[in-house]
């Protein structure tokens, strides 16, 4: 092994390493800043087993069975919940409406 795929092999490993302690923690991060830098950001979370989604690492992510209907209303195994507002996040900025820092405004 040359020594460029010794290095690429330790980054990833190191990379693997950090993503399987993310996985532990009892939460996911909410802030995307708290989310791993470098080669364990392009790791895909709970990617490590063979577990469908909403068991292992995935189970924090939420359940599986949340539906959302264009009427605005959301069902969890197919029941309606009373609040749909708990099972909905942040709302994600329109890039066009939103200057990003370090990335130059966009040009309508």
């Amino acid at each position: 092994m040359t020594k460029d795929n010794e290095q690429f092999a330790k980054e990833n490993e190191e990379a693997r390493e950090e993503m399987a302690a993310l996985e532990k923690e009892d939460e996911v991060p909410s802030d995307l800043a708290e989310w791993p830098d470098g080669r364990a950001k392009n790791l895909t979370f709970g990617s490590a087993g063979d577990e469908p989604y909403g068991e292992g690492a995935t189970a924090k992510l939420g359940p599986a069975s949340v539906e959302h209907h264009e009427d605005g209303s959301v069902s969890v195994g197919g029941e309606q919940v009373d609040d749909p507002e708990n099972y909905k996040g942040e709302p994600i900025p329109d890039p066009r409406e939103t200057s990003i820092p370090g990335r130059p405004d966009p040009v309508d």
